[in-house]
């Protein structure tokens, strides 16, 4: 599974620029962004629409939303040529540019646009919409899990900031069916059928700081996520947690409880590789989880 290992040193020296979503702030120490702008333009290459935009043309505004996964009119977009600026209620947040990715959060996650995207020059992007998106992932499932890998990065500095500011009595993601029934039982089978984990109620099942070496699927129960001792978010059945420490080998972002009699399944980094390999839909139900809790953090976080 070399292949889909984004984990090792990039091949160059010189750090590939983020997508866009992503941007780094300074005084968070972390890895390398895992991004690889040549393997994005790979990945929007087989199925994407090339679109224009002039200057002052609005690609998108904030809070646009329709129903469903990359809803009608929803698309997620390649720069490959000028700059496209991102505001939120007239103020600047960050600047695309060439050979970045932009709006992949809102398509992916089912939710409104959270910025404005505007050309500031002349622009070219390659546009993918959900059925070329899904084209495309057929062709080349290790773009999920680079975008996975960004996803990452970006909640672990969202949780960081979080637990720094120290803030209390907050929202909890309510987190279920990230997997259907029908995906569960695929991947029961191609796990050889194990029996699910269990533990009672009040069991601590990973700790912060802790080596990840596996992410879990709950099939039975509620377990709660917190940080430092605030719950951020609850997973019931078909949601799943811990899938971060096996995208970028990091120890463990939160500390998972089980709030109830709990059940789950437990997937190795090898079963995780090769799930996002032969199963583009696993990959898929993945990216929607860990976007809806950067676009959750991000919510707790003011913005």
């Amino acid at each position: 599974m070399d292949d889909l290992d984004f984990s090792g040193t990039p091949a160059k020296p010189k750090p590939a620029p983020a997508p866009a979503a992503a941007a780094k702030p300074a005084a968070v120490a972390e890895a390398p962004s895992l991004y690889d702008p040549k393997l994005a333009l790979a990945f929007f290459k087989i199925a994407g629409a090339l679109e224009q935009f002039a200057a002052g043309r609005q690609i998108f505004v904030e809070n646009e939303k329709s129903s469903g996964f990359f809803a009608k009119g929803a698309r997620m977009y390649l720069l490959l040529e000028g700059d496209v600026a991102l505001t939120l209620k007239g103020k600047p947040l960050e600047l695309v540019l060439p050979g970045e990715i932009f709006g992949e959060m809102a398509a992916i996650a089912d939710t409104p646009r959270s910025a404005t995207a505007t050309a500031r020059h002349n622009c070219r992007a390659l546009s993918l919409d959900e059925k070329s998106f899904l084209q495309a992932l057929q062709q080349m499932p290790e773009f999920a899990l680079m975008l996975m890998s960004v996803m990452a990065q970006r909640l672990r500095r969202g949780v960081a900031r979080l637990a720094a500011a120290k803030k209390t009595s907050l929202k909890a993601l309510e987190h279920t069916q990230t997997l259907d029934k029908k995906m569960i039982a695929d991947l029961q089978r191609a796990l050889g059928n194990p029996t699910p984990t269990s533990a009672g109620a009040g069991k601590t099942v990973v700790t912060k700081g802790s080596v990840g070496a596996c992410m879990f699927v709950v099939t039975q129960g509620r377990i709660a996520i917190s940080v430092d001792g605030n719950v951020i978010e609850h997973v019931g059945p078909g949601g799943v947690f811990g899938e971060m420490a096996l995208v970028d080998r990091s120890g463990r972002s939160a500390t998972a409880t089980a709030e109830v009699d709990s059940a789950w399944l437990l997937i190795g980094r090898n079963e995780f590789l090769a799930m996002v390999k032969s199963r583009p839909a696993f990959g898929v139900a993945l990216m929607r989880s860990m976007s809806a809790r950067v676009l959750h953090i991000g919510s707790l976080l003011g913005g």
